[in-house]
């Protein structure tokens, strides 16, 4: 679900892919709807391809939204309600114990929250794909051209 859902920098909120055009994406803002181009120039990224940095590696942003939904109950993170960074760091600390405190700044976890509230919002509660992906569909077909031709 996530790998549809985009960031564009200098463009406030998140956007949802609506289809590909010639050098551009045409997107849909979660938060009014509107739809808008998005050219090969600008800086864009998919949340499904963003992973926090932990202690062992990294671990996907599906996840990280998944454990926050869990510790919230699907209810969105009031970010105001934190007196300073610390808090902030010491509530992500309870979402994602192993995180590296040296690579992931203040700003990256507000992003985070501020991301997952925009999506509850929108009324995206599914973060993981249960969908086979690409690359597994296209080894499981592999897979049975092999044993069609083994036959």
């Amino acid at each position: 679900m996530l790998k549809r859902i985009l960031s564009i920098a200098g463009r406030p909120g998140l956007f949802k892919l609506v289809n590909q055009g010639k050098n551009m994406l045409i997107v849909e803002s979660l938060q009014s709807g509107k739809r808008c181009p998005a050219y090969a120039s600008d800086k864009v990224i998919s949340l499904g391809d963003i992973s926090i940095y932990t202690i062992d590696g990294d671990t996907p942003l599906s996840g990280v939204f998944e454990t926050i939904k869990e510790k919230n109950g699907g209810k969105p993170v009031d970010v105001k309600a934190f007196k300073n960074d610390a808090e902030i760091r010491a509530c992500f600390k309870e979402i994602l114990p192993d995180f590296d405190e040296d690579r992931v700044y203040t700003n990256d976890i507000k992003k985070v929250f501020n991301w997952y509230n925009q999506l509850i919002a929108a009324g995206i509660e599914q973060f993981k794909d249960n969908e086979i992906d690409e690359d597994q569909a296209a080894e499981a077909a592999e897979q049975a051209d092999d044993a069609q031709t083994s036959k």
